[in-house]
């Protein structure tokens, strides 16, 4: 594979990635390994190898050499473990001792301080690698110097570590805290086998530009060391850049401004942030209260005390309020995510779409969020199991699918992970509903075997997409699954 991009640099992005090539929709543009990889930041009590929640008390899973967390089944197999390895000495001889937790679903001060202690041990491994991959990526030091979280990483992970675990002659201060910034700003989430959240430092991705319209994906693999593979998402001409993104495609412009700004230390000004209009998808608008046909809108989406104004007549609410509104919203969805997975849970999310559906824009970020639950939710439940779906939930289902592609195909357009999941959601309820047609008499020949091709092209794009993750994934298990299907659907087209 030749060099699909070069780093250029400039004052504004740091080190970016620009196409030396045109590259096509789902190209191959880089393969790495993470230089370490190890819990989140504020984890509750996890096995320091796979990352399962483990019982952090005083009869939790403990390693039988350092007695920190370690579950049952990664102590019966010592000789395979790797990542917890390295520390385990460490801890071992300076006998540095877990303190157990009460609460196994709190967070568990003494695991923040693993993953930096990772990276500061494959420094001194791998310091080819350091130099030239690591030590040049940012890490805010100004910026975190003045942060509350400087001073509490300063006592709970620097001290701790040049403190009891003994590595005052091995790691000044300042480099400690330079890692600490490189994580902070830099890492990205992974999952393991099992599906459980861990944090990777991954130098060649995070290279690429941050956009909240992102134009690369990448898939992990945890079963290949989590290794790394990055593609275009879209066709990217030579000399374009290459966009990744460090927030979640799916929130509005406040909420990603301030996750940036908070966890990042930058403020984004891609087309998408400067837009009041989210590209034309409203998805922070508001309905006007005073009219009829307005829209309330940021008139400065990157400044939140910023009036909100109706694109209709004059009215206008201070951004504060626009705000809070959307916290008290936010929070009940929080709610109903706590509810019992069943039917009055998806009911529950019904009524609070039909509670906002007059305040809110139809595709608002807080109404793609019901929508995305309802999605889970419809097929799946005691009640509104897919074989039971009449058909006017079924069409409800397809609509509410139909809706989040629409968004999606504007902030994270091309062949990626989100767009394939929904395809697979989609093509169910489509064929479902087909058949349904068929036997009422209104759907037969060549209509029919239009609405099950139709299926079978999303099926098909869905596979072609999920292939690309890790074969033990949730992903790649769909992958399969969709494949099965299609195989399925294209044999009941072949006979009609």
């Amino acid at each position: 594979m030749s060099e699909a991009f070069k780093v250029l640099e400039s004052p504004e992005l740091g080190r970016y990635g620009v196409a030396t090539k045109d590259l096509t929709a789902g190209e191959i543009i880089l393969e790495e390994t993470p230089f370490a990889i190890g819990p989140k930041v504020d984890s509750s009590p996890i096995c320091l190898e796979c990352a399962c929640p483990v019982d952090g008390g005083v009869s939790g899973q403990k390693c039988s050499e350092c007695g920190w967390p370690l579950c049952e089944e990664c102590s019966a197999n010592r000789d395979e473990i790797v990542y917890h390895k390295k520390e385990c000495e460490l801890f071992v001889k300076n006998k540095v001792k877990f303190l157990n937790v009460e609460d196994s679903t709190a967070s568990c001060l003494q695991l923040d301080c693993i993953t930096p202690l990772r990276v500061l041990l494959a420094k001194e491994d791998h310091p080819e690698r350091w130099n030239a991959e690591i030590s040049v990526m940012e890490y805010h030091h100004d910026a975190r110097k003045d942060d509350a979280i400087w001073k509490h990483d300063q006592q709970n992970i620097v001290g701790y570590l040049r403190g009891p675990c003994g590595l005052k002659d091995r790691f000044p201060e300042e480099l400690i805290q330079q890692v600490i910034g490189i994580l902070e700003v830099n890492a990205f989430e992974a999952r393991t086998r099992n599906g459980y959240g861990v944090r990777g430092l991954y130098p060649k991705l995070a290279i690429m530009a941050h956009s909240c319209v992102p134009n690369v994906t990448h898939s992990i693999h945890p079963s290949n060391d989590y290794r790394l593979i990055a593609r275009t998402a879209i066709d990217v001409a030579e000399g374009e850049k290459l966009y990744t993104t460090y927030t979640y495609t799916l929130n509005g412009t406040s909420v990603r401004q301030a996750a940036l700004k908070h966890g990042k230390f930058f403020s984004c000004r891609c087309a998408r942030c400067l837009d009041p209009t989210e590209i034309g998808t409203h998805f922070s608008s508001l309905k006007c209260q005073k009219c009829d046909n307005g829209l309330i809108e940021s008139s400065d989406p990157l400044d939140d005390e910023a009036d909100w104004k109706c694109t209709h007549c004059e009215f206008k609410i201070k951004g504060a309020a626009v705000q809070r509104a959307a916290q008290v919203m936010q929070a009940e969805l929080d709610e109903l995510a706590y509810m019992e997975y069943g039917s009055e849970r998806l009911e529950a999310f019904e009524r609070v779409y039909k509670k906002y559906r007059s305040i809110l824009h139809p595709l608002h970020y807080i109404n793609i969020s019901i929508r995305q639950s309802l999605i889970e939710l419809y097929g799946r439940v005691p009640g509104y199991e897919m074989q039971e779906l009449p058909d006017i939930l079924l069409e409800r289902k397809i609509e509410l699918c139909r809706d989040i592609l629409r968004v999606l195909n504007i902030f994270e357009p091309g062949k990626t992970r989100s767009r394939a999941m929904i395809l697979y959601e989609l093509h169910g309820p489509i064929v479902m509903l087909s058949q349904s047609k068929y036997r009422q008499g209104v759907l037969d020949g060549d209509p029919l075997k239009e609405k099950l091709r139709e299926a079978a092209l999303m099926l098909e794009e869905c596979a072609k997409i999920l292939e690309w993750e890790d074969p033990s994934s949730p992903e790649g298990i769909l992958a399969n699954v969709a494949k099965q299907s299609l195989e399925q659907l294209k044999q009941s087209i072949q006979v009609l």
